[in-house]
């Protein structure tokens, strides 16, 4: 069954989002992971693709955008179906994509913004009425 974990940061901007992403995403790569990023819009997906390259000086994360041929560790999505990835997702959107089962592990990152805040208590609800296992950590 999926694992589902919550990353809560006192940062209400949207920056902190795509910092916890890529910090997350680091750590699992180099824990041998192989990670789907859905972003919550194309938009979105550029600006952690960027992120990806700058976030620290002394880091490399190989990774593409989703595309018919993106194959790697890290593609990054916007609500498309991944392909052959299923290990660990990180879900950016405000909502859960239909997908997410299908993955071993799902983190959530919930920043003090007022509409992801409430957005994140639903996903909350929504995983915990399922009888999906869920873990909080205060970042």
């Amino acid at each position: 069954m999926t694992r589902v974990d919550f990353y809560v940061v006192s940062d209400a901007s949207p920056e902190a989002r795509l910092q916890v992403a890529a910090r997350l995403t680091e750590k699992a790569q180099r824990q041998g992971h192989s990670l789907f990023i859905n972003t919550s819009s194309e938009s979105e997906a550029e600006a952690l693709d960027e992120l990806l390259w700058t976030f620290r000086p002394a880091s490399f994360i190989p990774h593409q955008r989703v595309s018919e041929s993106a194959q790697g560790p890290v593609i990054l999505g916007w609500g498309q179906e991944p392909e052959g990835h299923d290990d660990v997702l990180i879900n950016l959107a405000l909502t859960q994509p239909a997908f997410f089962s299908r993955f071993q592990r799902v983190a959530e990152i919930v920043t003090q913004d007022v509409t992801a805040l409430e957005a994140m208590r639903n996903a909350w609800r929504f995983y915990k009425d399922r009888g999906y296992p869920l873990q909080k950590h205060d970042l």
